[in-house]
């Protein structure tokens, strides 16, 4: 065949055109914005997963997601308990900034990371646990705070029953705004036997589905949280019998059951079945939402952050069922000891985390709202998110060092009932001391020698505890951070740091 001179000339455009093409759509794809979804878990302890080192509880498919991404042992809550927690995460501030407690909450301008998201370009979406109103509570709902569509979440900091329709004593929900928390707003086509934990995924999955089939082109950020595995203990029935079985043919503990605190006891086994059937159940929620990123052929653009908001509940000041063991970690649900406030946290982000990576970085959850508009492509609004850091290079795998402290302040301790008291704590590197101020007395630990916080430095390393606790007093003045006045249970005017 005799290709002519002009010929020639064809195939060289034809061919520079489809190169030209290619380069195109591979820029285009690159430039995409990535898809974010947040997993949020209510009370998980930072042992109740497989790929933490449980040996009771089984969650195959949150394993996989740590082998497919980056998981961090360094990781941490911005406080103890559900509310402050989610503020630090929704604002990127310290929970004690917003007095929270404190006597105030989260207001209109607090500007949340749903609202920032919107503002570059996604489609926000919101189920389950909110938990944050306040005074306002018609201004604090999800879908005022930037999010475009909210499933089930409003005031409820638990399900009255994990079973539908999800509320106690009343034949209707007369709360129909989500304004109660006796119930659960937004579910009330549910059908008998439905679990809260399997509806709030189906839920995601089908505004997944629908956002693709409308807006393929266009990115959204997921708030998946979980109202699991908080009280009440209630999980399907072939699920408790399957750990009731591996609790009597499997198991063998070297450690008592409960040791002696402070306040009351400490949980040192996971031994309970229908909290490990609980787990399972979100397992299953990251199982289907794993299959169905992937039948949508979006997992490869889709960033998934896997995190909780507080230790698993393993301490108690009075008689009430405790649900698992943090140990070594001391302690949990409520207190600044590392069993309250170190979390699981892990990160697939596709094309930027090698597979199967594990950090000991330092990172907590007010820098998750600056760390997501990096990772989004948007820009960095300081201002706005005060406290947190962006920590994209640590999930990149690169080096991180975190060179400013992080600090905790819980003024609002429950004695009685998880048995923590009163205390701020402050982390600098691998030491960490806590203040118990009320009762004027500190303790300081080397966390990378002393993970368990049996040895107090505080008198053995008397200018580093000076320093650190200067640290507190500083932060404490500097936020305004409120103080419970013990005479009289209201939040001092002016605290006393």
């Amino acid at each position: 065949m005799i290709i002519t001179m002009r010929g020639k000339a064809i195939i060289l455009l034809l061919t520079a055109l489809v190169l030209v093409t290619g380069i195109q759509a591979q820029s285009d794809k690159a430039d995409k914005q990535p898809n974010i979804l947040i997993f949020y878990v209510d009370d998980l302890g930072w042992m109740d997963l497989g790929c933490q080192g449980s040996q009771f509880y089984e969650t195959p498919a949150i394993d996989q997601l740590a082998s497919e991404g980056i998981r961090f042992t360094n990781a941490y809550t911005a406080h103890p308990r559900c509310v402050p927690a989610r503020y630090g995460v929704m604002t990127g501030k310290y929970p004690a900034r917003g007095h929270v407690p404190g006597g105030q909450g989260m207001v209109p301008e607090d500007l949340t990371i749903a609202e920032a998201l919107k503002e570059g370009g996604y489609t926000t979406f919101f189920t389950g646990k909110w938990h944050l109103l306040f005074k306002d509570k018609e201004g604090n709902m999800p879908e005022k705070q930037g999010f475009d569509v909210n499933v089930a979440g409003g005031a409820a900091g638990a399900p009255p029953t994990y079973w539908y329709p999800y509320r106690k004593g009343e034949s209707t929900p007369s709360g129909r705004k989500g304004f109660k928390k006796t119930e659960i707003h937004g579910l009330e086509d549910g059908k008998e036997g439905e679990y809260i934990t399997d509806r709030i995924t189906d839920e995601t999955v089908a505004f997944m589905q629908n956002h693709v089939k409308k807006k393929p082109d266009e990115p959204f950020f997921v708030f998946l949280s979980h109202y699991g595995v908080h009280t009440p203990f209630e999980a399907k029935p072939e699920l408790v019998q399957k750990y009731r079985k591996k609790l009597k043919s499997e198991m063998t503990y070297d450690l008592p059951e409960y040791e002696k605190t402070i306040t009351g006891d400490t949980k040192l086994r996971q031994d309970f079945p229908v909290y490990a059937a609980m787990i399972e159940s979100i397992d299953q929620s990251m199982a289907k939402l794993n299959a169905t990123l992937s039948e949508l052929g979006i997992a490869d653009n889709t960033i998934i952050i896997f995190t909780a908001d507080n230790g698993g509940l393993s301490t108690r000041g009075n008689k009430r069922q405790l649900a698992t063991s943090n140990y070594p970690l001391r302690y949990g649900k409520g207190w600044l000891y590392e069993g309250g406030i170190r979390e699981a946290f892990i990160v697939k982000w596709p094309g930027q985390t090698a597979a199967g990576q594990v950090s000991d970085a330092l990172v907590t959850g007010t820098d998750i709202f600056p760390t997501v508009l990096k990772m989004a492509g948007l820009k960095q609004r300081p201002q706005d998110h005060m406290d947190g850091l962006d920590v994209t290079s640590a999930i990149k795998g690169e080096r991180f060092d975190r060179e400013t402290p992080m600090f905790w302040h819980s003024p609002m301790g429950r004695p009685t009932s998880t048995g923590d008291r009163n205390s701020s704590a402050v982390r600098l590197g691998d030491y960490k001391l806590i203040d118990w101020y009320d009762e004027g007395t500190i303790e300081l630990y080397n966390l990378k020698e002393d993970i368990g916080e049996t040895n107090n430095l505080a008198d053995q390393m008397p200018e580093k505890a000076g320093e650190l606790h200067q640290l507190i007093i500083e932060w404490r003045k500097s936020i305004e951070a409120k103080i419970l006045d013990p005479s009289k249970n209201k939040w001092m005017k002016k605290a006393k740091h």
